[in-house]
């Protein structure tokens, strides 16, 4: 196991992950906090929890177009 810090928002905090996997933990962290930085210049000071939660959606939402671009609808299988 190895351990890294990664700062978000501001805030450094440390996480447990698998050796070799340091690079890539630092960089959804960098992903996560250009998407919150683009949210508060949009957004302004929305209180650090309610950006969090903005920024999470955000990314869910997404992932939910990617996965769902990837999975052929009904409509289409019937046709």
């Amino acid at each position: 196991m190895s351990e890294v810090a990664i700062t978000v928002n501001g805030r450094c905090y440390r996480f447990a992950c698998e050796a070799g996997e340091e690079a890539r933990l630092k960089e959804l962290a960098a992903y996560v906090t250009s998407r919150m930085d683009g949210l508060k210049k949009e957004h302004g000071n929305v209180g650090e929890e309610r950006l969090l939660l903005m920024t999470a959606l955000m990314i869910a939402d997404d992932l939910w177009d990617a996965t769902a671009a990837e999975v052929p609808s009904a409509k289409t299988d019937a046709a």
